[in-house]
């Protein structure tokens, strides 16, 4: 009875459980239920396993994953552009000169021994002052540079709202041109300090020369032996090369020096022409001292020659270039001013200027009339000073016309 229980349990099994079999090594077996079933996906992370290594063949290595990585748009120009001018320039940093390496002698006793050590010692406090004045000018450098890009950024601002247009004698404007007057004068402090670091290493170099003279005099000293020369040989090619570090950095004081006294005059002829343009709240350009000049056959050459200077043309016989009118109490002509020197300067280089007095010459006004016309003229000329055209390009007269009805101021090109 109990064997037919666990028959008849052995069908009910084989009925509800599929059938395994296993097919022989190496060979292929029946399908089973199992593979009939719909594989999972691969797993991204999981390693997937191949038949042949579930067979104990090496499997192939796997691909490396390749990751889809999304590229940033690359920037526009302009983009580049802003991105530069907003990240603050990398200052540089002081690049002291390297000192030439001093070797030190063994002593041998005598009294030349003794001087040696002494002159030694006297160049290595002279290279340490070397030093530390090169890195007190890589200092001085990065100062103004940074004082330049500050004056140009507030030169910059006030150019702007010049350009869009601004009242006249704007506080917001007036305030920011002090503030640029201020950087120069900073700019000012460094080309001192410039000064003072050259005349320190002009001490310098006359203490090179000392240490030299007496290193090729302690040759002739008595009671040496040979060791005591073979030093000597030795200090003295190191103190040459001091001698030419020394020179060098005194080239570079003195090209510094030359360079940044003529920018600093440059600007400040700049900034008196912005002063004025402030005060009209026009936009003008830069100084008319700031361009080009070459005396051909002017009064500078004729002085060299020994001969006067060639006398101004009658104004009568000659074209004005710009003639201003005082039919009122306050004439802009500023501007229009600027404008002529300039297109005349771009043209000839080399001119010269008359600015003369016009006064109508009528019955009962004559002196009044010719003292007015002398203090427009005057004035005129200051603005000329203003604008950066050197005084001695331009000759100031006086004179009366039956054709003027009011005073006049002309200005020729000579």
């Amino acid at each position: 009875m109990l064997a037919g229980m666990a028959l008849i349990a052995g069908c009910t099994l084989s009925d509800m459980s599929p059938s395994l079999k296993a097919g022989p090594p190496g060979g292929r077996g029946e399908p089973t239920a199992v593979s009939n079933l719909a594989p999972n996906p691969p797993q991204p992370d999981v390693p997937q396993v191949t038949p042949a290594a579930q067979n104990g063949a090496a499997a192939p290595a796997p691909y490396p994953r390749q990751m889809a990585l999304v590229q940033p748009a690359a920037p526009t120009p302009a983009q580049t552009m802003m991105a530069q001018a907003a990240a603050p320039a990398p200052q540089p940093q002081p690049q002291p000169q390297a000192a030439p390496a001093n070797t030190p002698g063994t002593p041998t006793g005598t009294f030349v021994s003794q001087k040696i050590a002494q002159l030694r010692g006297e160049l290595v406090r002279l290279q340490g002052q070397i030093s530390s004045h090169n890195s007190d000018l890589q200092q001085n450098r990065a100062a103004m540079i940074q004082q330049s890009r500050t004056y140009h950024q507030i030169v910059a601002a006030i150019n702007a709202r010049l350009q869009v247009g601004t009242t006249p004698g704007n506080p917001e404007l007036t305030a920011q041109w002090t503030q640029a007057q201020g950087e120069l004068d900073k700019l000012d402090g460094s080309i001192a300090r410039l000064n003072q670091l050259t005349n320190a290493t002009g001490g310098d170099a006359s203490m090179a020369t000392y240490l030299l003279d007496s290193t090729r005099a302690a040759y002739a000293l008595s009671g040496a032996v040979d060791e005591d020369h073979r030093q000597l040989a030795i200090l003295e090619d190191e103190i040459n090369r001091t001698v030419v570090l020394i020179e060098r950095l005194l080239n570079e004081l003195s090209e510094d020096l030359s360079r940044q006294n003529n920018y600093l005059a440059g600007e400040r002829r700049n900034l008196q022409l912005l002063a004025v343009a402030v005060k009209n709240g026009e936009l003008y350009g830069p100084s008319l001292y700031n361009r080009p000049f070459v005396y051909m056959g002017g009064p500078t050459a004729a002085a060299a020659a020994g001969s006067p200077p060639p006398a101004p043309q009658p104004a009568g016989t000659r074209r004005p270039l710009v003639v201003i009118k005082f039919d009122k109490s306050n004439v802009e002509y500023d501007q229009q001013l600027y404008a002529a020197i300039s297109q005349a300067l771009d043209r000839r280089p080399d001119a010269m200027f008359d600015l003369v007095a016009v006064s109508p010459s009528k019955p009962g006004r004559g002196q009044t009339s010719g003292t007015a016309a002398r203090r427009n003229a005057e004035n005129v000329m200051r603005s000329l000073t203003n604008m950066g055209l050197p005084p001695n390009r331009v000759t100031l007269s006086a004179t009366n016309s039956p054709q003027a009805q009011v005073n006049e101021v002309h200005l020729y090109v000579r």
